[in-house]
């Protein structure tokens, strides 16, 4: 999986080794916690391999998929969590800042899934993290974080579409204000989004990891959207 070093990442490739899987650690910048991660997974009896790739580069995207499914064997289930988010006022955006977030945020994700679906044996997985502002965006500053988001809905769709004569599913989780490392629960703009949701409340990220291993094992759900994020859509 993409993203897999910390937070949502790192929560979901323990979830999904406790359910019996090997497990391939994407990372970018973050070599120590995913070796850390990597330990934690075979510390619970499965094989798990630390592979550096950035998403925003079309090579590394596609060759991450192929150094995993090499490293442990074949691939089975893809889970797309590698993502940038830059908000901010409309007019201070940049070109740079709009070419970094749909390389990473859209690009990657078509690019990774493309090369899994080469790999994949007939009932394969395509899981990828969306966000809870594809869904609902609260206030300014978030139109380019929001765009990239929105975007992966037709894309899993379309691929559910593309691959379910294959077995293949495509599904997208769209988490609410999650406790991680970026974006804290106690952090200076928490109370705010907890206030959004209707739970009044942050979710963790092993609740988000659930919805993924729930999806890692479903046969007959593909192309659908699942909200994590306490009634932040309702």
């Amino acid at each position: 999986m993409t993203g897999a070093s910390r937070g949502i990442g790192a929560a979901t490739a323990l979830r999904l080794a406790r359910e019996g899987a090997d497990v391939a650690v994407g990372y970018v910048n973050g070599k120590e916690a995913a070796e850390e991660v990597v330990r934690a997974v075979e510390a619970l009896g499965r094989r798990a391999v630390a592979v550096r790739a950035d998403a925003a580069d079309a090579g590394e995207a596609a060759g991450a998929v192929t150094a995993a499914a090499e490293a442990l064997g074949g691939l089975d289930v893809l889970v797309n969590n590698a993502g940038v988010g830059v908000l901010g006022p409309l007019e201070t955006l940049s070109l740079a800042d709009v070419d970094r977030v749909l390389a990473v945020n859209v690009r990657g994700v078509f690019l990774t899934s493309q090369a899994a679906a080469a790999r994949m044996p007939e009932g394969g997985r395509i899981i990828t993290i969306g966000s809870c502002m594809a869904q609902r965006v609260p206030g300014p500053g978030g139109t380019l974080y929001a765009t990239s988001k929105a975007a992966l809905a037709g894309m899993t769709k379309a691929l559910a579409r593309e691959l379910g004569g294959r077995g293949i599913t495509a599904n997208l989780v769209h988490p609410g204000p999650i406790d991680t490392d970026m974006n804290p629960a106690d952090g200076p703009y928490a109370a705010g989004q907890a206030a959004m949701t209707a739970l009044g409340r942050f979710g963790t990220a092993d609740e988000v990891a659930s919805m993924v291993a729930y999806l890692a094992g479903a046969a007959y759900v593909t192309g659908a959207e699942f909200a994590v994020d306490g009634g932040h859509a309702a």
